[in-house]
């Protein structure tokens, strides 16, 4: 009898605990996104970190400047919506282990924030686990050590341009059971590769966010114009107001040699 009584205590206790724990969840929900962040971890994103953060695109692919603070907006979504939706699955898939430790680290920073205790998920090298089953998973960057994931809520890709394509392939796939949301981030690369192409050509699928460094709060006039001394026109343009360039290795630029090809000319049948 005593031991039944100690069950039906302990029952109770659990129901309650995620009772509790929903309604946390549902109470936390109910901020907008930008305000959570605001509120909850202490970040103030400037006019279009906010746009971002509230976002509700399925498709989101965000061309900016460097030093725009890019990781640190995604890793507060990325918080925010693992802390406040329940076994959320969100993928961090970068160039290298340096870039994805980064995007985890500053995650990790904003759940210190939220009293919560950091740790790994027991499988996978670089994640967290929060205590309402949700992950957030870093990924570093080879195609053969990345497949297995599946019902991802948010798949991240960090410094895109700079993502081989073939790792973009495989990691699409993730999120079609879940419905899940992709975004695209980065600093532009040259005028190929799958970054380039979804941003000129992707549809209106997409949200395409633009942020030069024009736009961006934090970074001084002053340093812009010793900037475009130091790194001449072409790299200026990349890597300070998000424009596509060709590659200096390159003898023609990209759209001479798309202006080369055409369809109405019939090939060469030598008999």
């Amino acid at each position: 009898m005593l031991g039944f009584q100690w069950g039906f205590m302990i029952r109770n206790w659990i129901v309650q605990a995620s009772r509790k724990d929903s309604a946390r969840d549902i109470g936390e929900a109910e901020l907008g996104p930008a305000e959570w962040v605001r509120t909850k971890l202490g970040f103030i994103p400037d006019p279009i970190q906010a746009r971002l953060l509230e976002s509700s695109s399925k498709r989101v692919i965000l061309n900016c400047t460097r030093q725009w603070g890019k990781s640190t907006v995604t890793a507060a979504k990325a918080v925010h919506l693992a802390a406040t939706r329940r076994d959320s699955l969100i993928l961090v898939v970068s160039p290298g282990e340096r870039q994805s430790g980064e995007f985890l680290r500053k995650a990790a920073g904003f759940m210190r924030r939220l009293g919560m205790k950091v740790k790994g998920d027991g499988d996978n090298a670089m994640s967290l686990a929060f205590r309402n089953g949700s992950r957030i998973v870093g990924l570093p960057g080879k195609e053969a050590t990345i497949r297995g994931f599946s019902a991802v809520s948010l798949l991240v890709v960090d410094e895109a341009a700079r993502v081989p394509d073939d790792m973009y392939m495989a990691i699409r796939p993730m999120l079609a059971v879940s419905n899940g949301t992709l975004w695209l981030m980065s600093t532009p690369h040259g005028k190929t590769g799958f970054f380039h192409e979804t941003w000129m050509n992707g549809g209106e699928a997409w949200e395409r966010v633009k942020v030069t460094a024009e736009e961006c709060p934090r970074i001084s006039k002053e340093h812009l114009k010793e900037e475009t001394r130091a790194l001449g026109a072409r790299w200026y343009r990349q890597e300070y107001m998000c424009e596509f360039e060709d590659t200096e290795s390159g003898v023609f630029d990209m759209a001479s040699v798309r202006a080369a090809f055409k369809d109405d000319i019939k090939p060469l049948v030598i008999p």
